[in-house]
């Protein structure tokens, strides 16, 4: 009987000198019960989310350290067995996740607002299961690690490796990646998508005159006038090369595309920036030519960038500064 006692006195010892450890960890952790209860708040866990350990042992409000609202942390989807929702719920996380690897626990990485820091932090995050011997769920230990400066900085890469440098929109290999993605869609959902063309009238003759700075300052002006049309969060406008540039449209039919279009005509149009040599008035204008793949047909890229091709230079043949839709006989008439 003395032996079990002293057994079970050095199982105490032992517990709490791991509790005592935990809680004096550098790494912000916090561990769940198999309630999702907090019994575990250490002290690098207060002063990343702050708020105090007595505010949430005993607690399921625990959220409140991330988030504004109600919703679950990477541990209580352990500890439900709720993990299919995590790909749902984080902007990164890994890729396992079957019955037999749920004992080595889980990653994922989330932007959290932490209402009580005052302060947006990106997280990395890691939880895991503890059963006893019995194979029973005890506790789900989440560590928490600010990863922020690094995430910053791998966006900001991203964007770099996309972006056109001079106009700050898509570049043409960002183009090319979304182009064959919407293209795939087309035939995946059957909806429509366009495409439009986009040349900057006699800019050659605008860059003699005026020179290649004011040439830049031209194309990032006319860029940001097209931006200003081009809202919808799906629609990609891109630097095609040299003047040129191309905007998808997805979702959109041939006829809301061409109002599009002339919109972005006339957007540049009434930028009124000077250009005395250009044969089609005192300012700079542009051509477009506009093509739409008919969801029944699912045309590959080629033959769209063929068409809108074809509908620029038809553009340009009649006369400049407007726009000409591929398949139609007319231009769409300049105001």
């Amino acid at each position: 009987m003395s032996k079990t006692r002293a057994n079970i006195a050095s199982d105490q010892s032992k517990l709490d000198f791991s509790v005592r450890l935990m809680e004096h960890l550098v790494v912000p952790t916090f561990v769940l019960d198999a309630h999702c209860r907090v019994i575990i708040w250490n002290r690098a866990c207060e002063r990343l989310t702050g708020i105090k350990a007595g505010e949430v042992l005993g607690t399921s409000e625990h959220w409140r350290g991330f988030y504004e609202e109600p919703r679950p942390c990477l541990a209580d989807l352990i500890a439900q067995r709720r993990t299919d929702e995590i790909e749902s719920l984080y902007a990164e996380h890994d890729r396992h996740g079957s019955e037999s690897q749920l004992a080595l626990g889980r990653r994922a990485e989330n932007w959290c607002v932490m209402p009580c820091a005052g302060t947006r932090l990106y997280l990395a995050i890691d939880a895991g299961p503890i059963y006893d011997d019995a194979g029973q769920l005890v506790a789900v230990v989440e560590t928490l690690r600010d990863i922020t400066a690094q995430k910053v900085a791998q966006d900001e890469l991203q964007r770099l490796a996309t972006r056109d440098g001079l106009t700050g929109v898509a570049n043409r290999r960002s183009f090319d990646t979304a182009l064959n993605t919407e293209c795939r869609r087309v035939s995946r959902e059957a909806r429509a998508l366009s495409l439009l063309m986009i040349d900057v009238d006699f800019f050659k003759r605008y860059n003699d005159t005026y020179g290649h700075l004011a040439g830049d300052e031209c194309l990032r002006q006319v860029a940001e006038a097209m931006a200003q049309v081009t809202q919808r969060a799906s629609d990609t406008l891109a630097r095609y090369g040299g003047e040129e540039f191309a905007i998808l449209l997805p979702a959109t039919e041939p006829a809301g595309a061409v109002i599009v279009a002339e919109r972005i005509r006339a957007a540049v149009e009434g930028l009124a920036l000077p250009h005395a040599r250009s044969d089609v008035g005192p300012h700079v204008t542009v051509s477009i030519g506009v093509a739409s793949i008919d969801p029944a047909s699912a045309a590959p890229p080629t033959e769209l960038i063929g068409a809108a091709d074809a509908a620029l230079y038809a553009a340009k043949m009649q006369g400049r500064n407007r726009v000409v839709q591929a398949g139609a006989g007319e231009a769409a008439p300049s105001r």
